[in-house]
């Protein structure tokens, strides 16, 4: 599916609740401790596990510093046990700068009607 989809990782579910994320990273971690016998083995016994997770309450910058600090790409955001958004590091970083952008447009109106 990562391939398929041209993605970096997958929230794992049971039923409702997220239990782990399923990355390239973790096949390639895997493939170097236990050879080509990995690509056979259930998701669950490859994703990371538990999962990092944020609240809708986090805000973006704390969330890229949490990203940066366990060097993870991708966030699930929860609700409890229940996923409600998945992002990804590139999504943030573009929240980040457009808004850097927006505050810079806004000075440099206001500077010009002063």
């Amino acid at each position: 599916m990562l391939a398929e989809q041209r993605i970096g990782a997958l929230p794992v579910m049971d039923g409702q609740e997220l239990v782990g994320i399923f990355s390239e990273r973790d096949v390639i971690y895997r493939l170097r401790e236990s050879g080509a016998g990995v690509l056979a083995l259930p998701v669950g016994q490859v994703m990371t596990t538990p999962p990092v997770t944020a609240t809708a309450e986090t805000s973006a910058l704390e969330a890229l510093t949490l990203m940066t600090q366990r060097r993870i790409r991708h966030l699930p955001i929860v609700e409890g046990k229940r996923m409600i958004a998945f992002v990804s590091i590139g999504d943030l970083v573009k929240h980040r700068l457009d808004k850097v952008e927006r505050e810079a447009a806004q000075m440099r109106t206001y500077i010009q009607t002063a």
